[in-house]
C-alpha cells in the first residue's frame, strides 16, 4: 500500500510504502472489542468500597426482647434491613482486569490500524519538527483539517512538539511504544510520521 507523505505544512515530501502485513487486513470487530474492553478493565481503578454490617459504627443492643413485642426478632441496627445499617454483598476493591494473549493483542493493533487506513483517516507526514508554539501548531492542524487527531511518532517524540501540543484538545501525542487500539480507534485521524510507520512495522512484523 503507498501513501502520499506531506509535511506539517501541507506541502507534498513523496510517498511511503506501507507494509500490507501490518496495515493490509481486514478489520475484525470481535478482536478489536476484545482488546478495546482488555485495555479499559486493566485502567478501571476497582477502588469502590461500601460498608458490611461488621464495618458500620452502630449499637449493638438488641433492639427488642425476643418475644412478646409482636415485631421481628431483630438483634442488630446494622442489619442491611434498617437505615444506616450495613450493604448486603456491596462491592468492594478488586482488580477487573483479565488476561488477553499477546498474539490477539498484536493483532488488535493491526487491525486498528487497518481499520484506519481502509477508511481514508491514515495520514503519514515527514516528521514533527515544529517551532514549539502551540498557536503555529493549531493553525497547522486546522489548515490540514483534522478534527481529532492522534499522532503517533517514532521513538522518541519531538519535545518543541509535545510541548505545543499540550494544550490543544483535539490532538494527542504518543511515542509509537504507546500506541495502542483505544487511542487509535477514539480519534478520527490517525497520523504516523516516517520513524512512527517504521518503529510500528518493525514491532509488529
Amino acid at each position: 500500500m503507498k501513501l502520499d507523505v506531506i509535511t506539517l505544512d501541507g506541502a507534498s515530501a513523496g510517498s511511503i510504502e506501507l507494509a500490507d502485513e501490518v496495515f493490509g487486513h481486514e478489520p475484525r470487530t470481535d478482536i478489536l472489542h476484545r482488546v478495546v474492553r482488555w485495555q479499559r478493565n486493566n485502567a478501571q481503578a476497582g477502588t469502590h468500597k461500601v460498608k458490611t454490617r461488621s464495618e458500620v459504627s452502630y449499637s449493638t443492643k438488641k433492639i427488642v426482647r425476643q418475644k412478646g413485642s409482636g415485631g421481628a426478632r431483630h438483634g442488630s441496627r446494622k442489619a442491611p434491613i434498617f437505615r444506616k445499617g450495613g450493604v448486603y454483598k456491596g462491592p468492594t476493591p478488586r482488580s477487573h482486569g483479565h488476561e488477553l494473549p499477546k498474539k490477539v493483542r498484536r493483532m488488535g493493533l493491526m487491525h486498528a490500524l487497518s481499520a484506519k487506513a481502509r477508511e481514508g483517516r491514515l495520514v503519514v507526514i515527514e516528521n514533527t519538527a515544529a517551532e514549539g508554539k502551540t498557536s503555529a501548531l493549531a493553525r497547522q492542524v486546522r489548515d490540514l483539517g483534522w478534527k481529532r487527531a492522534l499522532i503517533i511518532d517514532g521513538a522518541q517524540v519531538d519535545e518543541n512538539f509535545a510541548q505545543a501540543a499540550r494544550n490543544l484538545d483535539n490532538l494527542d501525542v504518543l511515542p509509537s511504544q504507546g500506541a495502542n487500539v483505544y487511542d487509535i480507534l477514539k480519534r478520527e485521524t490517525l497520523v504516523l510520521t516516517k520513524a512512527g510507520v517504521e518503529a510500528l512495522e518493525a514491532r509488529l512484523k
